[in-house]
């Protein structure tokens, strides 16, 4: 088994290639190493000034259970193949497999078609990956985008509110937020997900506008604009962790 840190994320890739990511929290509090499971994913706390060796030593020796227990919550990630230009591939885009071509062409652009997409790359071109992931990004924030559009005309009206702007980027670790000016930031990989669950956390977002916590008049108010919202909140829960995944192979670097 071999680790690699990533931010606040400790990834284990395992004998049989599969991925586990473990979310790493040091706190003052902690007096010992913790191991917990839940549908949220995995996390190992730890006292703060612990060193990293002892913290992987720890996950190490838990790491049969660690798999044992994310694979009943459906939650380890196989491995993926990286991309490479040129390489024909498939991913999963709002919910649905979809495959990945390459083209030449004098400029660069996306042609999508139902269950296809087609990145043209001019050639020679030695910068080809980061422009196809520039692309990739470009056209699953306009998958987004042209989604939100559509919903902030029917729910805003109905909450009497408006966020300031909205944000797409790459989050490790939420779906979406709601900040301090008003601004709802939306995690990329929603593009990934069935439209239904990046519908869920507009909704949530926007709710905040009127409640910012997760008080039961919170949850009404979702429950008033979405109603049957637990379901798309509980699929993210379930197969979230994989879309983060295969966010990180198709952009990782030009991620935010």
């Amino acid at each position: 088994m071999t680790q690699q840190l990533r931010g606040d994320w400790l990834e284990l890739v395992t004998a049989r290639g599969c991925t586990i990511r473990v979310l790493k929290a040091a706190s003052p509090r902690a007096r010992q190493l913790r191991l917990t499971v839940t549908p949220n994913g995995a996390r190992v706390s730890y006292p703060r000034g612990m060193r990293s060796g002892q913290v992987y030593a720890f996950l190490r020796s838990q790491a049969g259970w660690l798999e044992r227990k994310l694979n009943e919550l459906n939650l380890v990630t196989k491995p993926t193949r990286a991309l490479h230009v040129g390489t024909p591939t498939e991913f999963t885009l709002r919910g649905e497999s979809t495959a990945l071509h390459w083209a030449e062409g004098p400029y660069p652009k996306v042609e999508a078609r139902e269950g296809q997409v087609t990145l043209v790359i001019p050639r020679p071109n030695t910068r080809a990956l980061p422009v196809a992931r520039g692309l990739l990004a470009m056209h699953l924030e306009g998958l987004i985008r042209r989604d939100v559009s559509r919903w902030l005309a029917l729910y805003v009206p109905q909450l009497g509110l408006a966020p300031a702007s909205i944000r797409v980027r790459s989050m490790k670790s939420l779906w979406g937020s709601l900040d301090t000016r008003d601004r709802i930031n939306l995690d990329l990989a929603l593009a990934l997900a069935p439209p239904a669950a990046l519908r869920y956390v507009v909704v949530h977002e926007l709710c905040h506008l009127k409640e910012r916590n997760h008080s039961a008049r919170f949850w009404a108010q979702v429950e008033r604009l979405l109603p049957g919202w637990e379901a798309q909140r509980d699929w993210l829960r379930q197969h979230g962790a994989p879309l983060k995944y295969e966010l990180d192979r198709l952009v990782a670097d030009i991620a935010d």
